[in-house]
């Protein structure tokens, strides 16, 4: 394995060119010490057959108490792992085995860094060592790529709280969203929730590159977590089945942090699965009726049942949304379970019409939150904090004003 060189002051290789043409404004470096240009500049088309490059940050996926997952994209097909530590000295080394065999050869990586200490400071760097030639009985190894050392922090085993913020509806205009949303937000948080409509459609990994992970990357993903659901545009073009491919965990799942228990659903299209725009090859219907089934048996669990505050996102609200099919079964299927289950909070998107519903009797008996938009003036950051005593929700519109504002106490000693 080789070793590093001395990496550049992240402000200082910032403002330098590399020979990769890519890797500086997203905050990587080789261990060449080459310099880099605009990531969003170039198409992956080029960069392919150019140098060995990353095409985007790593980006932190799936945490927990004692693990968390790296992800991230290089040009060239790889041999690909992590060095990790407690310390800026690293002395750990992270590969992903499958069946006896190591990750290599391939373009896009994920290590999952196992046995790590809950609620502990890590710090991190990957490294890409091109593959020149791979024949059965003979491998070539090419240039090694470093990115700079970044950090984060493991969730706590039982954390007294937890803090989130939440993103919907960017609709490809990450690489100016993100980085204006995030810069609204001056407190601590635990990771980002990307509810939904990040891109209009899925057309291809420049895309997901561009319009996501650099943005991101260069935002805030190297170094807190984000976690993603879909939209009902993402289920739209050619690549929306790959896109799956880029993120550590599935679009449906319930989660524990702390004293809150999260439930997110994949709410699908807004249209009928027989609409003439999808030329048969879609089953959203079923697909939302067997989360339904799941989800009776997640209000079930004692996870559920004991946190202090219960909170479902997901892209399509069940109200508020108009009397599309999408809405309707969303409504059909979800809300009597959320009735019966005493949810306590409610965020969503997809509308564009940002707003804060408090609950109404005969309909929904908590707080609906809906984000807004893509365009300037109507974009929205949600922040949430929860204790074991309270839950606050703030969403900002995209000018750092107040929209809007919910405050709980737990039903639950």
């Amino acid at each position: 394995m080789e070793k590093d060189k001395p990496s550049l002051d992240r402000r200082d290789f910032l403002g330098n060119i590399t020979k990769a043409g890519i890797l500086g404004a997203i905050g990587l470096t080789p261990v060449t010490r080459a310099a880099a240009a605009t990531a969003e500049a170039i198409p992956v088309s080029t960069v392919l057959a150019g140098e060995h490059a990353f095409l985007c940050p790593p980006y932190l996926q799936n945490p927990e108490p004692t693990g968390i997952t790296v992800m991230w994209m290089s040009n060239k097909p790889t041999y690909s792992w992590v060095e990790y530590g407690e310390t800026s000295a690293l002395g750990k080394t992270a590969h992903n085995v499958q069946a006896g065999i190591v990750d290599s050869y391939d373009r896009l990586h994920r290590v999952r860094l196992a046995n790590l200490k809950p609620g502990t400071t890590y710090h991190y760097k990957v490294l890409s060592k091109e593959i020149v030639e791979f024949r059965p009985y003979k491998l070539t190894y090419g240039e090694t790529i470093s990115s700079e050392t970044f950090s984060f922090t493991t969730p706590g085993k039982n954390p007294k709280e937890v803090s989130w913020l939440v993103f919907n509806d960017i609709h490809d205009r990450g690489a100016d969203s993100f980085p204006h949303l995030m810069a609204m937000n001056k407190d601590p948080y635990d990771f980002v929730f990307l509810n939904g409509d990040m891109f209009d459609y899925q057309e291809d990994e420049q895309q997901i590159i561009d319009h996501l992970l650099a943005p991101l990357g260069k935002s805030f993903a190297s170094e807190k977590p984000f976690i993603f659901t879909r939209g009902n545009h993402e289920t739209r073009g050619k690549f929306r089945r790959e896109l799956g491919n880029y993120f550590d965990g599935p679009y449906v799942f319930s989660k524990q942090w702390g004293p809150v228990h999260f439930t997110v659903l994949d709410t699908g299209e807004d249209k009928e699965d027989e609409h003439p725009v999808y030329a048969g090859i879609v089953n959203f219907d079923e697909y939302r009726r067997q989360q339904a089934e799941d989800l009776k048996q997640i209000v079930l669990s004692p996870a559920f049942k004991k946190a202090k505050f219960r909170v479902v996102m997901m892209h399509i609200p069940h109200y508020y949304s108009g009397d599309w099919h999408g809405t309707m079964e969303c409504r059909k299927h979800f809300a009597p379970i959320f009735e019966q289950a005493k949810i306590d909070l409610f965020v969503a998107g997809h509308t564009h019409r940002p707003g804060i519903h408090q609950p109404v009797a005969g309909q929904h008996s908590y707080p609906i939150v809906i984000g807004g938009g893509p365009k300037d003036g109507n974009r929205t950051l949600i922040k949430v904090k929860a204790t074991e005593k309270d839950l606050n929700l703030v969403m900002l519109k995209d000018d750092g004003s107040e929209l809007g504002r919910v405050d709980l106490k737990t039903k639950r000693g």
